[in-house]
């Protein structure tokens, strides 16, 4: 009997936990069906003046607009050169950094007497050909399986050097057209002034000097061997086999293989010849462009800014209104 007595007040003891379970449930439900009703009437009690708002902050935000600000901008194509591609991009942030402090003690320094520095500005970004970097990929791997060759070892340095460092577009915007292009040369011998650079450039062309002496000194020796191979197939006491040749005791030589060594030595001079015109400074300009006009208008495309501005204020003010009430009922 007491078993079943404990067990009836256990069952009760559940009912009685579900039921307050499912009551706590209801209510939740019930206050925040209440919330969304006062949220609801909120809006429909201001809507007038929410709408008021959006539109005079419309009307305000496209009469700004009408005040258009014209400047003048220069468009810098550069290639950096030797890895410098960080160096570039650190370069620009301190002279923009420089700009935004009005320095002028630090642009005396490179040669520009600039008494406000107001109106300049400068930016950085990367140009890239999606279709084209992805070619230049399928390139790259096509020269990777003849990596074994020591000279196409090196071309494919060059070219992941080259392919790697792609164009970049530096925009100088200023307002005084002459003073302007004054700016952005002064700013662009600044960019090239960097000492490590010089030295590093400099080493640079000294090898790539060296090795066009190199390559021609073993593209007389390679003649020489041609015309010896020429003069003994023009000679009955010659002696030759298919295309290999003796010379004296030597060992037989590939006339194959000694053209195609020839050809690669002369496109390997023909490279360094045009590193030799490319990479004089660290940061090659591709094209320093001509001052042309920009029209920037005072909130371009965030119309919408002021209008949510004007409500965001509304709905402060209505908050702080709201506190100020439920203080004023807390008893002292």
């Amino acid at each position: 009997m007491a078993d079943q007595q404990t067990s009836k007040e256990t069952t009760s003891n559940d009912e009685i936990d579900l039921g307050q379970l499912f009551n706590m449930i209801g209510n939740g439900f019930n206050r925040l069906f209440r919330w969304f009703l006062r949220i609801f009437l909120y809006f429909k009690k201001n809507l007038l003046i929410l709408l008021a708002f959006a539109v005079v902050g419309a009307l305000i935000a496209l009469g700004l607009n009408q005040i258009v600000t014209e400047k003048l901008k220069i468009e810098v194509i550069v290639k950096p050169n030797l890895e410098s591609k960080g160096y570039l991009y650190d370069v620009v942030n301190e002279i923009d950094a420089n700009i935004k402090a009005n320095d002028t003690t630090f642009f005396r320094k490179i040669g520009l007497n600039i008494p406000n520095l107001k109106g300049y500005e400068i930016t950085i970004d990367q140009t890239l050909d999606k279709n084209s970097s992805e070619d230049d990929l399928e390139y790259l791997e096509l020269l990777e399986k003849f990596q074994d060759n020591g000279l196409v070892s090196d071309i494919i340095r060059t070219e992941i050097l080259n392919k790697s460092s792609l164009d970049h577009k530096i925009t100088i915007s200023f307002k005084e057209a002459d003073k302007g292009e004054e700016f952005s040369r002064k700013v662009m011998q600044y960019i090239n002034s960097n000492n490590y650079y010089i030295e590093l450039i400099k080493i640079n062309l000294e090898n790539a000097q060296e090795r066009i002496k190199q390559d021609q000194a073993l593209l007389v020796q390679m003649d020489e061997i041609i015309t010896r191979y020429s003069d003994k197939m023009a000679s009955s006491e010659s002696q030759f086999t298919e295309q290999r040749i003796i010379l004296d005791s030597e060992k037989q030589l590939d006339i194959a293989e000694l053209f195609e060594l020839k050809n690669n030595l002369i496109r390997d001079i023909e490279r360094k010849k045009l590193e030799l015109q490319e990479r004089k400074d660290a940061i090659s300009i591709i094209n320093f462009g001509e001052p042309q006009a920009i029209q920037k208008s005072f909130f371009g495309k965030k119309i919408v800014l002021l209008p949510l501005i004007l409500i965001s204020i509304f709905f402060l003010i209505d908050i702080i209104k709201y506190l100020n009430k439920k203080a004023e009922e807390i008893p002292e």
